[in-house]
């Protein structure tokens, strides 16, 4: 299940686990235009994590998850006239 909502200055969209048990923690991730942040509370730690990538880190993982195993780097196709 998800959420998704629209505030002020980004978008958050909530991640929350139905699989099996044990479930893990929600995972709230912002989208604002300069980064995406993803964060979860970790329990251990009693502290809230969070990782923040940029808009190219975001579509490189996008692309990886369709892609084999491999290095790869993703181009800017130019405009067609």
């Amino acid at each position: 299940m998800f959420s998704i909502e629209h505030e002020f200055d980004s978008t958050v969209i909530t991640l929350v686990d139905e699989g099996e048990t044990p479930l893990q923690e929600d995972v709230v991730i912002n989208s604002f235009a300069e980064c995406v942040t993803l964060e979860q509370y970790d329990a251990r730690t009693d502290t809230m994590q969070k990782i923040t990538l940029s808009p190219e880190q975001l579509r490189d993982l996008a692309a990886a998850l369709d892609l084999p195993e491999g290095v790869y780097q993703l181009r800017e196709m130019p405009p067609e006239s």
